[in-house]
């Protein structure tokens, strides 16, 4: 049954509400690092679903904390059937940032981290701090993986601490340029290992 309203007076006046799915998130699987080269999502594998179970999938980043200073957090993907962490990605990013003693902020185009056709992985959070303080979380999109049809999109907000104490908000987005199948994401950062800090991965009904 679809909404009902009595005069077009708004949703103060509705008389009854149809069965609406607004969708929810379901927990899939929870990844911790400890001195981890990288974390890996693989289809099928430790209780990882990351098929046409799901159109929309969420990962979720939390306090990821990089072992050597300055570090860039990463990501890539495998098509079905592949290796190595190298699909042709085209993307954009920009970031915004503040430092802490307020002597610097900016909001920019940062050319050096967009991707175009490239096997790169993708920088998601450019130079993190590893002092104990320090880390990044955000929250990662990737629509419709499964399809054999179209390019698989995402978008990616990190919130960052970096190396000089600067507040970033960085925002990268783009695709995987391939009608295979994805099944399969890595996350690393660019340089030395996660020290500390988990992943979750959630798939959207």
């Amino acid at each position: 049954m679809s909404l009902v309203y009595l005069n077009n007076r708004g949703v103060r006046s509705v008389t009854a509400f149809g069965s609406l799915n607004t969708g929810s998130m379901v927990f899939i699987k929870k990844l911790t690092a400890s001195s981890s080269a990288t974390l890996d999502f693989v289809d099928g594998t430790s209780d990882v679903v990351l098929d046409d179970t799901y159109k929309e999938y969420i990962f979720t980043l939390n306090n990821l904390h990089p072992g050597t200073d300055a570090a860039n957090l990463t990501f890539q993907g495998n098509a079905a059937g592949g290796s190595g962490f190298n699909e042709t990605l085209t993307t954009t990013y920009f970031r915004a940032r503040h430092k802490e003693d307020d002597d610097d902020g900016a909001v920019g185009y940062e050319p050096d981290y967009d991707l175009a056709q490239s096997a790169n992985h993708q920088t998601l959070s450019y130079g993190t701090g590893s002092d104990n303080d320090q880390g990044c979380s955000g929250i990662l999109y990737l629509f419709n993986p499964s399809s054999t049809t179209f390019v698989k999109h995402f978008i990616c907000n990190v919130t960052n601490c970096g190396r000089n104490d600067h507040a970033r908000s960085e925002n990268a987005a783009g695709y995987f340029n391939t009608t295979s199948a994805i099944d399969e994401i890595q996350f690393k950062f660019h340089t030395g290992n996660i020290d500390a800090g988990d992943i979750c991965l959630y798939g959207i009904l």
